[in-house]
Order: C-alpha cells, then sequence, then structure tokens
C-alpha cells in the first residue's frame, strides 16, 4: 500500500471516513492514556456536567483525522508535521462521526500539504474544525 506523492495531489482533493464513537472507544481510549476525566468514563458524574451525560475525548474524535490523513490523503508514508483544532461541539457515546480532509494548499518545492479538517456529527454538526500540516511520501520511497 503506498500513499500519494505530492505530484499526484492537488488543490481541492479531499477523503472522509465515518465511525460511530463506540463506549469501548472511550474506556480503550481512557485506558491507553490514563484520561480518566469524569465526563468521559462516569455515567452519574457526567449527568452533573453541562454535557449531561459522557462524552467522547476530543483527541479520540480528532484521531479519525488521522486516519484520514494516513490511511487515504495522502496515505501511507504521509508524515504528520502539524495540527490546529477547534473544539466546537461534544461528542457523545453513539454518535456516528465524519472526519473530513480537504487540501487547500501546497509548497511543491518543500514536499509540504496543507489540508481543511473537519469532523461533523451525524446530524451534520461540526464538532471539530482545524487544519494539518503534512508530508506526502517521496517517490520511490517505501515504508
Amino acid at each position: 500500500m503506498e500513499g500519494l506523492t505530492i505530484d499526484k495531489i492537488q488543490i481541492g482533493n479531499k477523503i472522509s471516513i465515518e465511525k460511530t464513537i463506540s463506549e469501548s472507544d472511550v474506556y480503550l481510549f481512557a485506558g491507553i492514556t490514563g484520561d480518566l476525566n469524569p465526563a468521559h468514563i462516569n455515567q452519574i458524574k457526567s449527568e452533573n456536567t453541562m454535557f449531561k451525560g459522557r462524552i467522547a475525548h476530543g483527541i479520540l474524535v480528532s484521531g479519525l483525522i488521522s486516519a484520514c490523513l494516513g490511511m487515504y490523503l495522502p496515505g501511507p508514508g504521509t508524515i504528520y508535521l502539524g495540527q490546529q483544532l477547534k473544539f466546537t461541539a461534544p461528542v457523545h457515546i453513539g454518535d456516528t462521526i465524519k472526519a473530513e480532509v480537504e487540501v487547500i494548499d501546497m509548497n511543491i518545492p518543500k514536499n509540504r500539504i496543507k489540508l481543511k479538517t473537519t469532523c461533523t456529527n451525524q446530524i451534520g454538526k461540526a464538532v471539530i474544525v482545524g487544519e494539518a500540516l503534512v508530508m506526502p511520501p517521496i517517490k520511490n520511497q517505501s515504508i
């Protein structure tokens, strides 16, 4: 499996993936990271928050952006250089999230691509917006 090199990418290219966030996803992420914030893992305590129940970790959800970049656009061999994120709405367990990346700028001499990154829920509400900077794979370089 090989990713797209910069000569195969154009401004406006985009890709998306969808995933329903499960209770298991949240508990596994909490265990891996050590982020045991009650907003994510304690139903009773989370009911007393402004979200009225458990929410997924924002960084867990933003991982779907990483999947878009690392698997599809540009794909395998991509080096993630930076990410700016704004969390605009909570993601509840059971929400289906669509992560989308779109090429908005290219620096061909430096082999850099800037992408608009967006995650929306099942009703089309943006839950994360931002931009990523990546270095696509180089021709004839395998991972």
